[in-house]
């Protein structure tokens, strides 16, 4: 028999692959962080010898969940200023809170904050996109998760920096630091076309092309930020970033919610990434991103969260769930977004989006263990006809039993094994006391 790490059992595999495969009564070998082989269990009992098994009965293994967008030190935040339009949530509510609260200590707490919650709720791998990156990443490196954090560039001082100058030669020295980890990329994040001039766009690109990294940026999340752009500036903003040069297959558009088949077609043409953050929009009322209408042009649309100011959790199932639906009901058709489809927005279309997607987003051999078990063992599971269908449309995020980023389990049991649950909520309480006081 052959040694290995770990030997993972369970009723069900979903690998996440072009043939939407589901095994039954599989088991998965782990190997120095890596997926050494998928094969029945009955032959895994056989052919291996794992210093750690773990037997799951009936739970589910799912990639580790991606997602794609989000503010992860916001969590401080959550809850604020709800039930308001986003110009104003963000000019009134938002950007005054960062310049009074936000700081390198209030940015990795609130990171650590969400980092324990995405873990419990299946998430493996996050996109964020906030000031004092290299906080965050003290976060990301204590929680083991993967993440790819996109530094702020805005024409207007922030508490980070005196402006866009600034915010790249601070997000420049954090990409230098982590260059080739394998858990933490760093990537450009500039704000929104409404809020960021062409020439600090243009030395994004041209540093972008240099470096070989990717772009994020809020892009189309309502129709009235279109129309505004579109009256200043004589375009709209997806016509003028790509004349600028800024669109490209490594250039991640988040919301996309106010389309024209002209938009559409620049995103089909030069091959980027949309990030569609269904539950934020909706709160925000900023609009629908017609998520079928993209994918049969072939587009790669992935799935975010936002920050927890503005959805007000980092439930990557409550947002496929949301996702599914919500495309149905925009195209008319009950047959948009299926399951599966939905399920693999929130696993290898992020890995994509990001990237990574040849290292992580799908249960493939030789890929990194990013690895969700789900329990669908209790009555409100019962009974099981498609366990994909389940998943989406009927589980919550207390189901969540297990999580492991290169084999390393980070949740066991629905307990934290790399962060202190005690500790991270009353530092939280002790960050909403200091901002009520003002």
């Amino acid at each position: 028999m052959e040694k290995i790490d770990t030997l993972i059992s369970a009723r069900w595999i979903i690998p996440v692959n072009d043939n939407q495969d589901v095994l039954e009564h599989h088991s998965i070998v782990i190997e120095a962080g890596r997926i050494k082989d998928i094969l029945p269990t009955s032959e895994a009992a056989i052919r291996y010898q794992a210093e750690k098994t773990l037997e799951l009965g009936d739970q589910a293994l799912i990639p580790g969940f991606v997602n794609t967008h989000g503010h992860a030190a916001m969590t401080m935040f959550r809850g604020m200023a709800d039930d308001l339009e986003l110009m104003t949530w963000l000019n009134d509510h938002v950007f005054p809170a960062e310049n009074q609260w936000v700081t390198y200590d209030m940015v990795r707490d609130g990171t650590a904050l969400a980092a324990a919650e995405m873990i419990r709720s299946g998430t493996t791998t996050f996109s964020d996109n906030y000031f004092f990156p290299d906080a965050s990443a003290e976060s990301v490196l204590k929680s083991g998760l993967r993440a790819q954090l996109c530094f702020p560039t805005i024409d207007f001082p922030t508490a980070w920096g005196e402006g866009p100058d600034v915010h790249i030669e601070k997000g420049l020295a954090v990409l230098e630091k982590y260059k080739g980890h394998s858990h933490i990329k760093v990537n450009f994040g500039p704000h929104a076309p409404y809020t960021c001039s062409d020439e600090p766009l243009k030395k994004i690109i041209e540093l972008e092309a240099d470096l070989q990294v990717g772009i994020q940026m809020h892009v189309h999340e309502t129709q009235v930020e279109v129309d505004g752009e579109q009256e200043r500036r004589g375009q709209r903003p997806i016509r003028r970033l790509k004349d600028l040069g800024m669109l490209s297959p490594r250039f991640q558009a988040v919301h996309m919610t106010a389309l024209s088949e002209e938009d559409i077609d620049d995103i089909v043409e030069t091959g980027a990434h949309v990030i569609h953050c269904p539950e934020s929009n909706l709160k925000l009322a900023s609009g629908f991103c017609p998520v079928d209408t993209l994918m049969e042009r072939g587009v790669n649309v992935s799935l975010g969260t936002d920050g927890a100011a503005s959805n007000n959790d980092l439930d990557m199932l409550g947002e496929m769930r949301t996702a599914a639906m919500l495309a149905k009901a925009v195209s008319g058709k009950a047959t948009a977004l299926s399951a599966y489809q939905a399920l693999r927005m929130a696993t290898l279309n992020g890995a994509r989006t990001l990237g990574w997607d040849t290292e992580i987003g799908s249960l493939e051999v030789g890929k990194r263990a990013d690895i969700t078990a789900i329990a669908l063992d209790d009555l409100e599971s019962q009974p099981i006809y498609d366990p994909v269908s389940h998943i989406v449309y009927a589980s919550t995020r207390d189901q969540i039993r297990h999580v492991w980023v290169e084999g390393q389990q980070l949740l066991a049991n629905r307990e934290l094994t790399t962060l202190n649950k005690a500790d991270i909520i009353e530092n939280a309480k002790a960050w909403r006391d200091r901002i009520t006081a003002g």
